[in-house]
C-alpha cells in the first residue's frame, strides 16, 4: 500500500503593512468620528419627530411587540432587552432610564409610554428595577408611529444588518416642541422646553396660511413653554420673542403659591407647583438648610404635606412680614425660581445640526408631514392598483365561471391556460386559483363590484391629491384640526398648566431684614483665620480663645450679624464681607482668603465694621495718602475695590477712621520722626495715590492718624497735649523731627 503524503500547509498570510501616521492626525480623525457619533446618534433630536435614536428605537420595538394603548402591558425588561438586542447595543440601564422618562408625567408633558408600577416621583426618587415595572404605548406614541408600515419613512439596517429600523418616525404629533428635549453633544448642546400642543396647532395652522409669518405673530399663538409641573412664567414678552427669534435664550419660571390666612393676623404660604425638573425633596432640604443657617430668619419652618398633588407649607415667624417680600427672598435663594434655557439645536432633515428659530422648527415638521402624506398616498395608490387588478380578474371569472371550472378540472397546469384564454395577468390568475368555492356566490360578486367602485373612486382622489399641493396642505391642516380638538385648551389633556404673568417689578429688599440680628464679636488672627463669637465678649474672654499653633490674636471688634465687615489689605483694596457669613467661634474659624480674593502675599491692614458716612485716612509705605469716604469703599464682589493705588513693590500701611471734628493729621515714619499738619492739606478722594504726607530719608511711613489738636494726641495710652506738640506742627510733606521725650518708641500710634 502506497504511503500517503500529507497536504502541504498553506503559506502564512502576508504581514499587514504598517503605515506611519502622525499622532495628531490620528487623534483628530478618531475624535471627529466620536464627535459625529455623539451628535447624530445620541444627543441631538431630529427636528421631524423630536426623538433621539434611543427613544425612536424604544417606540418602534414596543410597536413590534404589539404594546398598543388598548392592549396588555409587558415587562419593561422585555422591552429593554428587545431594544438592546435588535437595535440599540448600549447599556440596558441607559435604555431603561430613557423608557422611564418617557413614562413620567412630571418629566414629559405628553408621555409616550404608559407605565405600570413605580416609575419614580417628583421628589427625585428613582424608578423600580425594570423587572418590576410594565409598559405599553400611549395614544401620543401611536400617533408618532402612525403609517410606519405604509412606506411613510425610510428604513436602514441595524448595527449588525440582521434587522431594519426607521430613520425617523412619521410623527403625526409635533413632538419636538410639545415634549421638548435636552442633550449635551461634543461642542454643542440642545435644550428645548415643552409646549402646549393646542397652541402649537394654532401656530401650525397659521403657518400653513402664511408661510412667511413673523415670529411676533407666532408668539401670539405660542406665548411660551408649558411645563408638565406647572409653575408661572414671568419672562417679559420681549425676551420671549427674542428667544424664539434666535433659537437661544432662557425663560424665568417661578413656583406657584398661595397665601392662607390664619387667626390672630398670622398666615402661611402654600406652594402648589414647583418649577420644571426641580426635585421637590431637595428643594425642601435647601430651604431647611437656609433656615438653620439663619439666612431666612423670617421663616420659621417648612413642611412637605404633598400627596398626589404638591403642597409645601412655609411658616413665617411673624405675620408682620409681607408674604410677597418673603417669597422674593425665597425666589432669590432657592430653586423656587429657575431660568430654563432654550437652545433649539436640532438635526434637520439632512441630518445637519443647526439652531432653528420657532418658525423654522414648525415649518420643518410641516414639511415632514407633507413628505409622509405623499409617501403614504403613493403606497396606498399602489395597493389600490394591485387590489383592482385582482378584482378585475375576479369579475372575469364570474362572467365565465363554467369555463374557468372546466379548465381547472381538466388541465394539469390551469394557470397558463387561463392567462392565455382570458388575457389575465400572473397576479390575477394566481388570485383566481386561490379563491375559495364559497366566493363563487352571486352575493360575493355584488360585494366585489361595490369594492371595485369604492377603490376606483379612492384612486381618483389620491391621484388628485398627489397632483395638487394645495389639497395636500388642506389634508395636513385637517389632521392638525383633529389634533387640536383632542388636545385643545378646553380638554384635560391640552389645558395649559404653566401660567403666564407680566414680569414682576424689582423689589427693594434690605438684606439685613432677612438676617437675624444678634450681637457678635469678630476675631481675626495674624494668619487671617476669622470667626464670629456670639455676644459682645469682654477682653478677658477674648484673651482665652485658642488659636492654631504659631498663630495669635490680631484684630477683634464688636458688631452685629446684620453688619458688613470692611477689610483693607496691603494691596490697597477694600473688601466687603457679610458678618452673617463668618463661621462660629467653636473652632479656629476659616481663612478669610476663602471669602475674598486676598492673595497669600498680601496681609490685612485693618478690619472695620461698616457704619456709613464716616471717612478714612489711608496711606502707603511710600508716604502718600488721602482721605476717602466710607461709602466709596464698599465692594460688591470677592475681588474687592481698589482704592489706594500703590507703586510697584509698595504696600499700604494704615487705614484710620477720621474722628468727628478732626483738624490735624499726625504722621510718623519708620525713622521715628513725627510730623503734625492741618487736615485741610490732605485731599478727599474716591481713589488714587494721594499726596505726600511725610518725606522720609530712611525707610518709609510707619503710621498716620487724624485727631483733634485741642484734645491732644493719644499715643499708646500716653496723651500729649497741644502745648507739648507745638514744635512738631508744620506743613505736609516735611520730614518732621523726633518725638517728645518720654514718647513711646513704637512707630505706630
Amino acid at each position: 500500500m502506497a504511503k500517503q503524503t500529507s497536504a502541504a500547509a498553506p503559506p502564512p498570510p502576508p504581514p499587514v503593512p504598517i503605515r506611519a501616521v502622525p499622532l495628531g492626525s490620528a487623534l483628530s480623525d478618531r475624535y471627529l468620528s466620536y464627535a459625529l457619533s455623539t451628535i447624530m446618534a445620541r444627543s441631538l433630536p431630529d427636528v421631524r419627530d423630536g426623538l433621539k435614536p434611543v427613544h425612536r428605537r424604544l417606540l418602534y420595538t414596543m410597536q413590534e411587540l404589539r404594546l398598543d394603548p388598548n392592549g396588555a402591558f409587558k415587562k419593561s425588561a422585555r422591552v429593554v432587552g428587545d431594544t438592546m438586542g435588535k437595535l440599540h447595543p448600549h447599556g440596558d440601564q441607559s435604555i431603561y432610564d430613557a423608557l422611564v422618562r418617557l413614562a413620567q408625567d412630571f418629566a414629559t408633558r405628553y408621555p409616550l409610554v404608559d407605565g405600570q408600577g413605580n416609575f419614580g416621583n417628583i421628589d427625585g426618587d428613582n424608578a423600580a428595577a425594570m423587572r418590576y415595572t410594565e409598559a405599553r404605548l400611549t395614544d401620543v406614541a401611536q400617533a408618532l408611529l402612525a403609517g410606519i408600515n405604509e412606506d411613510a419613512v425610510d428604513f436602514r439596517p441595524n448595527f449588525d444588518g440582521a434587522e431594519r429600523e426607521p430613520v425617523v418616525l412619521p410623527a403625526a404629533f409635533p413632538n419636538l416642541l410639545a415634549n421638548g428635549a435636552a442633550g449635551i453633544a461634543v461642542g454643542m448642546a440642545t435644550s428645548i422646553p415643552p409646549h402646549n400642543v393646542g397652541e402649537l396647532c394654532d401656530a401650525l395652522l397659521h403657518l400653513i396660511k402664511a408661510p412667511n409669518a413673523r415670529i411676533e405673530t407666532l408668539v401670539e399663538h405660542v406665548p411660551g413653554p408649558d411645563f408638565p409641573t406647572g409653575g408661572v412664567l414671568v419672562e417679559p414678552r420681549e425676551s420671549v420673542i427674542e428667544a424664539y427669534r434666535t433659537g437661544r435664550g432662557s425663560f424665568r419660571v417661578r413656583a406657584k403659591w398661595v397665601k392662607e390666612t390664619l387667626p390672630r393676623g398670622q398666615y402661611r404660604i402654600v406652594v402648589t407647583e414647583v418649577p420644571y425638573q426641580v426635585p421637590k425633596a431637595k428643594l425642601v432640604e435647601k430651604i431647611a438648610e437656609l433656615i438653620n443657617a439663619k439666612k431666612l430668619p423670617m421663616l420659621e419652618d417648612v413642611r412637605d404635606e404633598s400627596a398626589d398633588d404638591v403642597r409645601l407649607v412655609l411658616e413665617p415667624r411673624t405675620g408682620n412680614v409681607p408674604a410677597e417680600l418673603l417669597m422674593e427672598q425665597l425666589f432669590k435663594l432657592t430653586d423656587l425660581e429657575i431660568r430654563f434655557p432654550l437652545n433649539l439645536n436640532v438635526l434637520d432633515a439632512d441630518q445637519v445640526p443647526r439652531v432653528m428659530d420657532l418658525r423654522q422648527a414648525l415649518q420643518a415638521w410641516l414639511d415632514h408631514r407633507q413628505v409622509v402624506l405623499q409617501r403614504r398616498s403613493r403606497f396606498r395608490l399602489a395597493e389600490i392598483d394591485r387590489r383592482l387588478e385582482i378584482l378585475n380578474g375576479y369579475l372575469v371569472v364570474y362572467l365565465n365561471i363554467d369555463e374557468v371550472i372546466a379548465i381547472i378540472r381538466s388541465e394539469d397546469e390551469p394557470k397558463p391556460v387561463m392567462m392565455k384564454r382570458f388575457d389575465l395577468s400572473d397576479l390575477q390568475a394566481e388570485s383566481v386559483l386561490n379563491m375559495r368555492l364559497r366566493a363563487l356566490r352571486r352575493l360575493e360578486e355584488i360585494e366585489i363590484r361595490k369594492e371595485h367602485k369604492a377603490l376606483t373612486q379612492e384612486r381618483k382622489e389620491l391621484r388628485a391629491l398627489l397632483a395638487d399641493e394645495k389639497k395636500q396642505w388642506q389634508s395636513i391642516a385637517a389632521d392638525i384640526q383633529e389634533l387640536r380638538k383632542e388636545y385643545g385648551a378646553r380638554t384635560d389633556k391640552g389645558r395649559r398648566r404653566t401660567g403666564i404673568v407680566d414680569a414682576p417689578p424689582p423689589v427693594d429688599m434690605p438684606m439685613d431684614a432677612f438676617i437675624e440680628k444678634e450681637a457678635v464679636t469678630v476675631i481675626c488672627s495674624e494668619k487671617g483665620w476669622i470667626r464670629a463669637a456670639k455676644g459682645h465678649l469682654e477682653p478677658a474672654a477674648i484673651a482665652e480663645l485658642k488659636y492654631k499653633e504659631g498663630d495669635r490674636e490680631k484684630f477683634w471688634l464688636h458688631a452685629h450679624s446684620t453688619d458688613k465687615l470692611l477689610v483693607f489689605g496691603t494691596n490697597g483694596r477694600f473688601y466687603t464681607v457679610g458678618i452673617d457669613r463668618l463661621p462660629g467661634a467653636r473652632g479656629h474659624g476659616e481663612p478669610i482668603r476663602l471669602m475674598i480674593d486676598l492673595g497669600n502675599e498680601q496681609d490685612i491692614v485693618e478690619l472695620l465694621v461698616f457704619k456709613g458716612s464716616r471717612k478714612f485716612l489711608v496711606a502707603g509705605h511710600g508716604g502718600r495718602g488721602f482721605i476717602v469716604p466710607e461709602d466709596e469703599v464698599v465692594a460688591q464682589t470677592r475681588g474687592g475695590k481698589q482704592v489706594l493705588n500703590l507703586a510697584e513693590g509698595e504696600e499700604a500701611v494704615t487705614c484710620r477712621v477720621v474722628p468727628e471734628g478732626a483738624d490735624h493729621i499726625a504722621a510718623i515714619g519708620e525713622n521715628r520722626k513725627l510730623l503734625i499738619f492741618p487736615i485741610g492739606e490732605v485731599p478727599e478722594m474716591a481713589r488714587g495715590r494721594g499726596v505726600i504726607l511725610q518725606k522720609h530719608k530712611d525707610g518709609g511711613l510707619g503710621d498716620a492718624k487724624a485727631f483733634v489738636l485741642a484734645e491732644g494726641l493719644q499715643w499708646q495710652n500716653r496723651l500729649k497735649g497741644r502745648d507739648e506738640l507745638k514744635d512738631w506742627i508744620g506743613e505736609r510733606a516735611q520730614a518732621g523731627r523726633l518725638p517728645p521725650t518720654g514718647s513711646p518708641r513704637a512707630t505706630r500710634f
